[in-house]
């Protein structure tokens, strides 16, 4: 029995005489400029357009920050940052590509658990604000400023008392690592009264990856009247509210791009108020992958075809030690395909079926099963679209030492 054919073809990028074209080059000039495979590329006017798009969409009050972990290359954080308001990082390593980019440090945030006390001293030393996950994390914030002589500045990262419905990936409603659980913030907000520190704000994170609005806008209504709530308490005045991202990017059949229109008109009701109840207070929408993920593509080449018990696969010098989100193995319950076109031949000619595999020894390492693609010789290039995000680093690239992907931005 013939495997079902997987159809995904969602792609941003041209296509010129039936070959991808990425920031305005045609992909196997691409592929020799680069001067190997595996490689990804990034194109610099899809970034740009992408967040140009977005601004237009949101209220004009609204801060647009991004999360760098979504694509920390510093070529493509130097991109981003003059384009947005701010950055957010999880880490050392991060903070310095974040400050190499020229932010300034009053827009940059730290967040993630279990932060050192070596990092904690790094940001209080280079200024930026921390969005405290624990109580004892808090404490050690303290001390630290108390003992370098200066005044942390500091933002509560609140694990709220609901969810983001629908989400990719919920990271709220529930026991979570991240954060400090909503009913416990109001006694440590008490607590800071006494304590030197800059207090900046909230910092309200429910999920990310989601496409559908109403669970957007649903999110969006939570955690404004939460961070009133927890206003309440406050020891000063808040000055920034950061609500969050969440918002998605279609990666498989059926997906549709997010609707932004009631999401950002939503925002903008829900800004205006906020200034109105808590006064000159910076809004910040934090987004990484809607920035960049669709502006990606990981390109790789068939270095052999074979035909096993009928099925024809495709054997890539590039894989899930280079692309674990796309092999499926970074969150999928059920595995499914990412876009996958053969580059050089996007739609015309003969079609074909096909299982696209890399070259390690494990049956996980799988780029598209029973995915239609133009017919394929040994020397054609695979691309893997919607690959901006979460691709090179979140990869296990030292996996059976094979060399690691090239990166560009084009």
């Amino acid at each position: 029995m013939k495997p079902k054919p997987k159809h995904c073809s969602i792609s941003q990028f041209p296509i010129v005489d039936d070959e991808l074209v990425v920031g305005g080059v045609p992909i196997r000039r691409l592929a020799g400029r680069v001067g190997q495979t595996p490689f990804y590329a990034y194109d610099r006017q899809a970034i740009a357009a992408r967040i140009a798009k977005l601004r237009d969409a949101l209220p004009d009050d609204i801060s647009l920050h991004y999360a760098i972990k979504a694509n920390p290359m510093p070529a493509v954080v130097d991109q981003v940052a003059s384009l947005v308001d701010g950055l957010d990082v999880a880490s050392v390593g991060e903070m310095r590509i974040a400050l190499d980019a020229g932010m300034d440090a009053s827009d940059v945030s730290f967040a993630g658990p279990g932060k050192t006390p070596a990092e904690i001293e790094a940001a209080i030393q280079a200024g930026i604000c921390l969005n405290v996950e624990s109580e004892r994390e808090l404490d050690r914030v303290v001390a630290a400023g108390d003992r370098l002589g200066l005044l942390p500045r500091v933002a509560l990262r609140v694990n709220p008392d609901f969810e983001l419905k629908s989400s990719g990936m919920k990271m709220s409603g529930g026991p979570k690592p991240f954060g400090i659980d909503a009913e416990r913030v109001p006694e440590v907000l008490r607590g800071l009264a006494a304590a030197r520190v800059d207090f900046r704000g909230f910092h309200i994170f429910s999920g990310s990856q989601n496409l559908k609005p109403d669970s957007l806008i649903e999110a969006h209504d939570s955690t404004f009247d939460l961070a009133y709530r927890l206003a309440e308490s406050a020891p000063a005045p808040i000055k920034t509210l950061n609500i969050g991202g969440g918002f998605g990017i279609p990666y498989f059949p059926g997906e549709q791009h997010l609707e932004l229109g009631s999401i950002c008109g939503n925002l903008s009701r829900h800004v205006e108020e906020c200034r109105a109840r808590l006064g000159d207070v910076e809004v910040v929408l934090e987004l990484g992958r809607y920035l960049v993920a669709e502006a990606g593509v990981y390109v790789c080449e068939v270095v052999d075809k074979k035909v096993s018990r009928g099925t024809t696969y495709l054997i890539t010098n590039g894989g899930l030690h280079h692309h674990l989100a796309a092999s499926g193995n970074f969150g999928q319950v059920i595995r499914k395909n990412y876009p996958v076109v053969a580059a050089a031949h996007v739609n015309a000619g003969p079609r074909e079926i096909v299982t696209i595999v890399g070259p390690l020894c494990t049956p996980l390492d799988i780029l598209a099963d029973a995915a239609e693609v133009g017919e394929t010789q040994v020397g054609d290039l695979i691309a893997v679209l919607q690959s901006g995000a979460y691709g090179f680093t979140a990869s296990p690239l030292q996996f059976l030492g094979h060399p690691a992907p090239v990166q560009v931005l084009v």
